[in-house]
């Protein structure tokens, strides 16, 4: 059964299968082959949900192919985090140990689960990292004088994704990766900071499964509940897109195997000319499914201006402020952690 079916709502505990329909999906506007590079099925393909009074709200079950996720995890977790690129572990730690935290962490990834303890790798102690248009924690702002480049294989999976829900022009300009474990939470908040609403918000999640509560306009509006699987996309657009949501809780997958069964395939060999998603080693994959066994990843991303907008004079004076603590989503509730 897809994930988006199994709904409760929050204040009864009661499930309504009612709550949720098919979206349509605009089939014509990515091509097969563009689907296979980024890899993703054919849209034709995808099952897409709604649900009743959240207009605006898409729900994909995985729709990648078989062996694709692990091309996304690599990257969440040894390209994405490297500099120019901003994490939270640059509050506390000098430049130079921040560099490389895939190569600093992976020889205790490997070991993981040898039975002896020990410490946290640093990649276990990332909790966000920013793309593109880098996001102040500070003043919940964007600006013109902090961005670096956005990496074009996210841009791209994010572009089809958005064509496929009626969203053809899409610019994925910012991004902000969080890392759960199954200690974690993320409080309820809105993501208002981008300038242009009239684009939507995706989320892609990768590894293990969450709860995620969808709620109202109003903070104290009852949420509708939901889980979240590895390789499930949302996306937030329309009277939806400024919805209060939350991730309170992270947990294991479906029949409690140590790894969702979609991760366990690996990328197949013939994959298409231009395609985003790259082959990796086994010994990559040994690394992210040693961290993937208790952790989750999360990628949403923005179009933080519209075609042809500015950013105010005011938001570019202080660029590069980041979160005061070391944990740090919309500052409220964010990853209950011993970090």
């Amino acid at each position: 059964m897809d994930s988006v079916v199994f709904l409760l709502c929050s204040l009864t505990r009661s499930v309504f299968f009612c709550q949720v329909f098919r979206s349509q999906l605009s089939i014509s506007s990515v091509s097969d082959q563009d689907a296979y590079r980024a890899g993703l099925q054919p849209v034709s393909q995808w099952k897409a949900y709604g649900l009743n009074g959240y207009p605006g709200f898409i729900f994909i079950p995985n729709p990648f192919l078989p062996g694709c996720q692990r091309h996304w995890v690599k990257q969440c977790l040894k390209l994405y985090p490297q500099k120019p690129n901003v994490c939270n572990l640059d509050l506390h730690m000098a430049p130079e140990e921040t560099i490389d935290l895939w190569g600093q962490s992976k020889e205790q990834l490997r070991r993981k689960g040898s039975g002896k303890k020990e410490p946290r790798s640093l990649l276990e102690k990332l909790r966000w990292v920013t793309l593109g248009y880098h996001y102040n924690w500070d003043t919940k702002k964007y600006s013109a004088n902090h961005h670096t480049p956005f990496p074009s294989d996210l841009a791209f999976l994010s572009e089809q994704v958005a064509a496929a829900c009626g969203f053809r022009g899409f610019q994925a300009q910012a991004g902000i990766l969080n890392y759960y474990h199954f200690d974690s939470s993320l409080g309820i908040h809105v993501d208002e900071s981008e300038l242009d609403h009239s684009r939507p918000l995706l989320s892609f999640s990768f590894g293990q499964s969450s709860i995620f509560l969808l709620g109202g306009l109003r903070r104290e509006e009852a949420p509708t509940a939901m889980f979240m699987h590895s390789g499930d996309i949302m996306v937030l657009s329309g009277r939806s897109r400024l919805l209060h949501h939350a991730v309170p809780r992270v947990l294991p997958g479906p029949g409690g195997a140590a790894l969702p069964p979609c991760l366990e395939q690996a990328l197949p060999a013939g994959l298409p000319a231009g395609a985003v998603v790259e082959r990796g080693s086994e010994e990559d994959w040994q690394v992210c499914a040693s961290y993937l066994r208790s952790s989750r990843i999360n990628v949403t991303v923005r179009q933080v201006l519209a075609d042809g907008q500015e950013f105010p004079e005011e938001a570019g004076a202080n660029g590069k402020g980041q979160a005061p603590a070391e944990d740090g989503q919309h500052r409220e509730k964010r990853h209950k952690t011993d970090s």
